[in-house]
C-alpha cells in the first residue's frame, strides 16, 4: 500500500503524490510499535 503513491509519481510526475508518499514515510519512522496499547492503557478508567 506504501508503494501506491510513488508508482503514481512515476507514472504522472504529480509532485503530491511524492509528498505524500515521504509524509508515509515520516509517519512510520516515528510511530512506536507498541502505540496502542498505550493508548488504550490510559482509556482505563480508575474506579
Amino acid at each position: 500500500m506504501f508503494d501506491i503513491p510513488w508508482k503514481v509519481f512515476e507514472k504522472t510526475g504529480n509532485v503530491e503524490a511524492y509528498l505524500l508518499m515521504k509524509q508515509v514515510e515520516d509517519l512510520k519512522s516515528h510511530t512506536p510499535k507498541d502505540s496502542h496499547s498505550k493508548d488504550l492503557s490510559t482509556l482505563n478508567p480508575k474506579t
